[in-house]
C-alpha cells in the first residue's frame, strides 16, 4: 500500500470520529429537548413515545461511543503499522478499516433515521 492511501485511512478515521463527536453533541442536545418536553403535561402516548425517545438516545449514545473508540483504536494500529520498517499496512487492517466503514455508514443512516423521527414528533408535540 502506497503512502497516501495510508494516510488517506487516517483521514478517514478522523472524519468519522469528528462526525460521530458532532452526533454525541446533537444527542445530548435532544436528551435535554426531551427532558423539557417530559416536564409538560403529556398524554400517554406522548409519554410513552417520551421513553422510547429516552431509551433509544442513551442506546445511540452508547454506539457512537463504542464506534469512536474502535476507530480511534483502528487508527493507532495503522500509524504502529505505518511506523515499522517496510511502513505498509496488512491486508487484515485494510479489511478492519473497510468492516468499520460499513458500520460507521449504517450507524449514520439509523442516527439520522432517529433525528428525523424525533423531529417530526416534536413537532406533532407543539
Amino acid at each position: 500500500m502506497v503512502q497516501s492511501d495510508i494516510s488517506q485511512l487516517s483521514g478517514e478515521c478522523t472524519g468519522w470520529r469528528e462526525t460521530l463527536r458532532n452526533y454525541r453533541e446533537d444527542f445530548n442536545q435532544r436528551k435535554h429537548r426531551l427532558q423539557e418536553l417530559a416536564a409538560r403535561s403529556l398524554s400517554k402516548e406522548d409519554l410513552q413515545e417520551v421513553e422510547h425517545y429516552h431509551n433509544q438516545f442513551h442506546i445511540q449514545l452508547i454506539n457512537i461511543h463504542d464506534l469512536k473508540q474502535a476507530i480511534k483504536q483502528h487508527d493507532r494500529k495503522v500509524q504502529t503499522e505505518l511506523a515499522s520498517p517496510d511502513g505498509l499496512v496488512s491486508d487484515e487492517t485494510i479489511t478492519d478499516h473497510e468492516n468499520l466503514y460499513d458500520q460507521y455508514q449504517h450507524l449514520d443512516f439509523t442516527l439520522q433515521e432517529l433525528q428525523q423521527e424525533f423531529d417530526n414528533f416534536l413537532n406533532r408535540s407543539h
